[in-house]
């Protein structure tokens, strides 16, 4: 059967919301007790005293006895609930800089394996303005203060760790790709299948021994059945330098243009303002998220500092095995 003549169907539940449906509903919202923070921070120094590091941290390693069994209910809510979660007060207020490394990953470690996210393999990446020179070459955006829109990361779970706010600006926007899909679908089908079709996408500087500057993936894939989305459209776009790669037709372009429109209406997506000690945890494969772009505070001590965690879930896979394993082991980066 060819992909003209295959029958598009839309999806259905919790995971397929609007702007309406999560400001209606707050249980993705979700505050750590005293007695989880408390055990947080046993195991963090439990740990730390046995030399556990983020670059060794596992479950087996950070052993949370109360914790872990409201860990399995949050990743349930990501597999099969709206698909994000925003967890309140985690302890950095209590934690050292090291300490608040450690507990993330560790916490992280019960979601997934911790996965790479840029070419030096790291699993623990600090989202900041660096203020590199303009002669600093290809810069990935986390690492600016630039606006980022709608994209997807390269693992089944994103975690994000506010320890600093920007002085203003730089929310975070969250939508969900099966009404995404859904509205395509619904409005213009036949764009729906354009996205469906490979094409070129830029490897921003991070490019493996023997590997062309690009590599070719349609933004939509059926896995078992089900529509994922993994879409970063300045990869896209940026691959058409390379003359290699095949021309984005018309209603590629227009595809894209769709999507990113639809994504930015109020009426689909929601905002979070991050406060110090949330982290935002996403399921990859039903969630598009964005970031404005910000002002800093003067005091380098006081500007907008996240943490970010890649995990490939231990419970359920959002995307094929080539886009959930990080940067450090499949063919796909992600610059964000």
């Amino acid at each position: 059967m060819t992909t003209d003549q295959r029958v598009r169907t839309p999806q259905h539940g919790a995971a397929v919301w609007r702007t309406a449906d999560v400001q209606a509903d707050t249980s993705w919202c979700v505050e750590f007790t005293d007695a989880q923070r408390d055990e947080l921070v046993a195991t963090t120094r439990s740990a730390a005293a046995a030399g556990v590091t983020v670059a060794t941290v596992a479950r087996d390693t950070f052993v949370l006895p109360t914790l872990a069994a409201h860990v399995a209910e949050w990743s349930h809510q990501l597999e099969s609930g709206r698909g994000f979660l925003l967890l309140r007060r985690f302890p950095i207020d209590v934690l050292t800089e090291h300490e608040t490394e450690l507990a993330y990953a560790g916490l992280g470690s019960h979601f997934g394996t911790l996965v790479g996210q840029n070419k030096e393999a790291e699993l623990l990446t600090h989202v900041r303005d660096e203020r590199l020179p303009p002669d600093a070459g290809k810069v990935r955006l986390y690492r600016t203060r630039e606006r980022q829109d709608f994209h997807t990361d390269g693992a089944d779970i994103i975690g994000l760790l506010c320890l600093h706010r920007a002085r203003s600006g730089g929310e975070s926007r969250l939508v969900s790709s099966w009404a995404l899909y859904n509205e395509i679908l619904r409005t213009r089908p036949d764009l729906l299948e354009a996205l469906y079709q490979p094409t070129g996408w830029d490897r921003q500087g991070d490019i493996p021994a023997g590997e062309q500057p690009f590599f070719m993936l349609a933004p939509i894939n059926d896995i078992g059945g089900v529509p994922r989305v993994f879409y970063l459209g300045w990869y896209i776009r940026d691959a058409q330098q390379h003359p290699e790669v095949p021309r984005l037709t018309p209603a590629q372009l227009e595809a894209m243009e769709l999507l990113e429109a639809l994504a930015n209406d109020p009426t689909f997506h929601i905002e979070m303002d991050f406060q110090p000690g949330d982290v935002q945890l996403l399921n990859n494969g039903r969630i598009l998220h964005a970031r404005e772009a910000y002002e800093d505070d003067p005091d380098p001590a006081e500007r907008r500092h996240l943490l970010r965690l890649w995990m490939a879930a231990h419970r359920f896979t959002s995307l094929e095995d080539g886009l959930r394993g990080g940067v450090a082991t499949p063919a796909v980066e992600s610059n964000t």
